[in-house]
């Protein structure tokens, strides 16, 4: 536990020193915020939106930027994580550590959630603010964080394997990217195909917007979490699979 703890708190502070760090910050705050102002002033000025709708709910479930700042966000969170370890050779310290291959990938799992959730929490002041000025359903607010922190947790889990099959950062990047964007283009497919067929079954069971439209909704399915807790396990499984490979040759 102390190893863990200690790869843990190495991860998050490596993260936090570099600029790539403050600028993700700092750029996803201010996308975030302008776009809340944004729906805040819509609904402010249109009379004839409908009563079911809320700020809060077009915020997590119905534009299409919140998945713009997902694809943008997590490839450079995670493209690190063992990639820049690999390259840079200090891989081999950290596995002759007393710490199991399972520990040192739960531990820099682990880092990548915290930031990911640092991140989101001042948005929650968005909601506060929102909330002096007329009513919020704290029900939907705390649905539609859940179904943003497992989506998340899905896409870094994929990160952190694409991390641990390549030397290049770079390379790490943009192979999370196509396999973030891989499902979200299989998850649009459900308004292309048609109902009652297979493939619009299995489009709409991966739609990370039906998923944020539930979850916004203040509708919590046990199908979409299942789902979720899957692309969150399988990846972490797999990575261990790939560091184990290499780490014995």
């Amino acid at each position: 536990m102390r190893t863990f703890r200690a790869v843990f708190l190495r991860e998050l502070f490596a993260f936090f020193v570099t600029p790539l760090a403050w600028v993700l910050v700092t750029v996803f705050l201010l996308v975030q915020g302008m776009h809340f102002y944004l729906l805040v002033s819509f609904f402010a000025d249109q009379a004839q939106v409908s009563s079911d709708q809320s700020p809060v709910q077009a915020f997590f479930g119905n534009t299409v930027l919140l998945y713009i700042v997902l694809f943008l966000l997590i490839p450079p969170i995670t493209m690190r994580l063992f990639a820049e370890e690999r390259r840079s050779g200090t891989i081999e310290t950290l596995m002759t550590a007393p710490v199991s291959t399972t520990g040192v990938v739960l531990a820099k799992y682990a880092s990548s959630l915290v930031v990911y959730a640092f991140l989101w929490t001042p948005t929650l002041a968005y909601i506060v603010i929102l909330g002096r000025t007329g009513d919020v359903d704290w029900h939907i607010v705390g649905s539609s964080y859940l179904g943003v922190f497992l989506v998340g947790a899905g896409y870094l889990s994929l990160g952190l394997l694409m991390s641990a099959m390549t030397k290049s950062q770079f390379l790490a990047l943009v192979l999370t990217a196509m396999v973030i964007l891989t499902l979200f283009i299989l998850g649009v497919g459900e308004f292309i195909t048609r109902e009652g067929t297979l493939i619009h079954d299995v489009c709409s069971h991966v739609s990370v917007w039906a998923q944020m439209n539930d979850f916004a909704s203040g509708v919590v399915d046990s199908r979409r979490v299942v789902f979720d807790c899957t692309l969150i396990v399988l990846p972490l499984f797999l990575t261990v699979r790939v560091v184990d490979a290499w780490r014995w040759g």
